[in-house]
């Protein structure tokens, strides 16, 4: 009998959590926070005083939702409105709803490795904006987008929001955004949340909330690798730990060993040093110069850089050329 998608899902997730464990330093994939508790705690987050990141892009969205309908469709032309990591869609139904309230012709179609995420979000949108049209896909950004460029003559637009460009390194990231060129056609739109570098104080409270969500949120992988790969991670022997380099503006999360101990993940087993880490995420914070190479070594030009009044967050809209 040929394996479930759900067996092949947990044999990836195995070795890919056995791969990142044996390497040096050991290392956990962020792809796998984000099963149903994940979920919740994420969106826990994203309301906390500390995490300005949410705000400060809703804010953007509110001020200047004439002028994004304006840069995505300025002549009244139809798109795609593609959004990778769509999540609960929280700002973006600000602009969902500004598009359909100015009769733009456009269909949503948001994309998330969650089919919770996504299927929550589908019953959201049909309540708060019925006339929406909208088309859910679940699975790989590239994959999906590969499709909707051989399947569609329309201007796709792609919304990659909330600071998701910063989980990557400059390198990484580069060769992210350079595989969306390659699927996308000239002309072809990507707005980008941004998360700028600023006071280092004010970003570590972000990644190390008071109320210890944040600290909830990182845990939870091990709790995930306990459920679905027979792990026996005692939650209590390791702690969150996140830290920030200003210069290179990397904030990373990481996952530290209190004591010497082993670990079973699956049927192998995994030693910790005391004070051993497993980096989780990392959090990258741009300058608007780093902005501007990045688009250009992607294929992209920048056409505006649109700021909270604070200069926390830039949403970033670059035209494929």
């Amino acid at each position: 009998m040929p394996e479930t998608i759900e067996i092949i899902q947990n044999k990836t997730f195995l070795n890919d959590t056995l791969k990142g464990l044996k390497s040096k330093p050991k290392t956990l994939s962020s792809k796998y926070f984000y099963n149903k508790r994940g979920d919740e705690l994420f969106q826990q987050i994203m309301k906390l005083d500390e995490y300005y990141l949410t705000d400060a892009e809703y804010s953007i969205f509110e001020s200047q939702k004439d002028n994004i309908l304006k840069a995505f469709s300025p002549n009244g032309e139809d798109f795609n409105l593609v959004e990778f990591g769509a999540g609960d869609g929280y700002k973006t139904k600000v602009l969902l709803q500004h598009f359909v309230s100015e009769e733009a012709l456009f269909d949503y179609i948001p994309i998330d490795i969650s089919q919770h995420a996504l299927d929550g979000l589908a019953q959201s949108l049909a309540q708060t904006i019925p006339e929406l049209s909208i088309t859910p896909m679940q699975g790989d950004y590239f994959q999906v987008l590969d499709r909707l460029s051989h399947s569609s003559t329309r201007r796709n637009v792609i919304l990659f929001l909330g600071s998701n460009i910063g989980n990557f390194s400059f390198d990484q990231a580069q060769n992210f955004l350079s595989k969306i060129r390659e699927d996308i056609n000239t002309g072809d739109q990507l707005l980008i949340g941004v998360d700028l570098k600023k006071d280092p104080t004010k970003i570590l409270a972000a990644y190390n909330d008071s109320k210890g969500v944040t600290a909830a949120f990182n845990m939870n992988l091990l709790n995930r690798i306990n459920e679905e790969l027979g792990g026996n991670f005692n939650l209590e022997d390791f702690q969150h730990y996140p830290f920030y380099n200003p210069v290179t503006g990397e904030c990373k999360s990481a996952i530290m060993s209190l004591k010497d101990q082993e670990v079973l993940v699956g049927e192998e087993i995994i030693a910790f040093k005391k004070w051993e880490t497993m980096q989780t995420e990392i959090s990258k914070k741009y300058s608007t110069d780093e902005i501007q190479e990045l688009a250009e070594k992607c294929g992209f030009e920048v056409r505006y850089n649109l700021e909270d009044q604070n200069g926390y967050f830039v949403d970033s809209i670059w035209s494929a050329v």
